[in-house]
């Protein structure tokens, strides 16, 4: 009976616990994330982050998405690249949005400053994904645009692996290819931080002078 009743006890705390680290497992990724996005939200200023690393993030996910249809991996990692997924469209739309609200505020000074000749604001132009300009790659105006590409780009993938299901060879390289992009994630926020000299509007994990983990916004000092 003891043995009965432990038994009773320990399987759903094993569940449970089975339970919290899939979820840990699917969300953790996100959540350092979420105060970047609030903050961005908060201060309407996203030069801090580079939508670059969306756009390593998305193409690692997605990868790995496809990845899955050929080799069957754990549901919680499938969930954990959906949920990303969703993350990084959704810090894309911020980006997008924030920038549009800052280019507006541009073009009303340029008309309040139309009789002023000694005043010179340039108005960004609009940048279009179906204008197919190289130079202007994942620099577009509006998450349409984005989004767009995003599809396009599952889509190809998604064709090339259906017809490429079989081969064990495909289906290595792009678990590879995948964990390759993921890897290479820091590199397009390192290349902005280095080349403003600056990483103000991240978000970085300090200790306070009461030596309790917090949140702050980080400054390089050059």
């Amino acid at each position: 009976m003891d043995a009965q009743g432990l038994d009773w006890l320990l399987v759903p705390l094993h569940q449970l616990v089975s339970w919290g680290a899939a979820g840990a497992m699917v969300f953790g990724g996100v959540v350092p994330y979420i105060p970047q996005y609030r903050d961005i939200r908060r201060t309407q200023n996203a030069e801090g982050f580079s939508t670059y690393v969306c756009l390593v993030l998305l193409v690692a996910n997605i990868l790995r998405i496809l990845f899955w249809f050929g080799r069957r991996f754990e549901s919680p990692l499938l969930w954990q690249s959906i949920v990303m997924t969703a993350t990084m469209l959704l810090m894309l739309k911020l980006c997008t949005d924030v920038r549009a609200a800052n280019e507006l505020s541009i073009r009303r000074r340029c008309f309040a400053a139309a009789d002023n000749k000694d005043e010179e604001i340039k108005v960004p132009p609009r940048r279009l994904y179906l204008d197919l300009d190289p130079h202007y790659f994942w620099h577009w105006s509006t998450f349409a645009d984005y989004l767009q590409c995003v599809l396009a780009f599952t889509g190809v993938a998604g064709y090339i692996t259906y017809l490429s299901i079989d081969s064990a060879l495909f289906v290595e390289t792009l678990g590879f290819l995948a964990v390759l992009t993921e890897a290479m994630l820091g590199v397009p926020q390192l290349y902005r931080n280095h080349r403003h000299q600056s990483t103000e509007g991240m978000r970085c994990v300090g200790t306070c002078r009461h030596r309790h983990p917090c949140w702050h916004r980080c400054t390089l000092v050059g």
